[in-house]
């Protein structure tokens, strides 16, 4: 990640002056590339998807000191990434620019070394994906994301959905039940509060988990998951797997194999947020 409060991922409005920020267009939209829920460490650093603003920073100096104030902001975030899974900060800007705000979350199943691992590709994905002007940036990969944003960027809703995909074919006699079984006890957990904002389940041969953002209520936590719950439903029907990404949570769901759902092979999507749909890309 949908307006939101982490990033943009949907329509974007002028940042107030006296700005140092020129506004290129409009929209933040999403370019996609659709990738597997990992099932191998080797697996966790795949792109699933990123999101950029088609907002710039302006080219009279501010680009320089707002590139300069991205490198201590990534400086910091890779920083907490052994210690913590989630980790939130803003970095002031020199020459009175905007200050940068980001955080990365890594998957509450990995490891300290694979979250480390995983939260130091982001910031130069950032760059390589969105390009060193981009206002704001996200890059969700299987094991991990990170976004940054310059101050007074414009917000979308927290179920706002940024990214989904759908395996290919059905899932074969009784698999939705299965399905909706493990839906409704990641449901019951996350709103009890007992799975500390990431769960995983099974029923049968079919896997589920779901993630919220670290500092997320719990009450707004079990609403984000079960508006997951929704979508994914909807968008992807009886298919074998699906992935819904919204702006404060994630759901995923396929056969089990060692606790980990599998997505097939399927089509993504943006949400259709700004200037138009999404897009594959790398």
């Amino acid at each position: 990640m949908g307006d939101c409060k982490t990033l943009s991922s949907g329509v974007c409005c002028t940042v107030p002056p006296p700005p140092p920020l020129v506004l290129a267009a409009v929209a933040l939209f999403f370019l996609l590339q659709p990738s597997a829920t990992p099932a191998a460490a080797a697996d966790l650093y795949g792109l699933v998807y990123k999101g950029c603003a088609t907002q710039t920073f302006s080219s009279d100096g501010g680009a320089a000191t707002a590139q300069q104030a991205l490198g201590s902001l990534a400086s910091a975030l890779i920083a907490q990434s052994a210690a913590s899974k989630f980790y939130k900060t803003t970095v002031s800007a020199a020459n009175g620019q905007p200050a940068l705000f980001g955080l990365f979350q890594c998957r509450g199943d990995i490891s300290p070394s694979d979250c480390a691992a995983c939260v130091g590709r982001i910031p130069t994905m950032w760059v390589r994906l969105c390009g060193q002007a981009a206002a704001a940036a996200r890059v969700q990969l299987n094991g991990c994301y990170g976004l940054y944003e310059v101050s007074g960027f414009p917000q979308v809703s927290g179920t706002k959905m940024l990214y989904k995909t759908c395996g290919s074919g059905g899932g074969g006699g009784g698999f939705e039940e299965k399905r909706d079984t493990a839906f409704a006890n990641l449901e019951s957990v996350m709103a009890s509060g007992s799975g500390g904002g990431f769960y995983a389940t099974s029923f049968g041969s079919v896997s589920a988990m779901a993630q919220c953002e670290g500092d997320l209520s719990v009450a707004d936590c079990a609403e984000c998951v079960t508006e997951a719950v929704q979508k994914v439903e909807v968008e992807c029907g009886g298919a074998v797997s699906g992935q819904m990404y919204l702006d404060k949570c994630y759901l995923a769901y396929g056969y089990s194999s060692n606790g980990v759902p599998h997505a097939g092979s399927g089509g993504g999507g943006g949400g259709g947020g700004g200037g138009g749909g999404g897009s594959s890309g790398t």
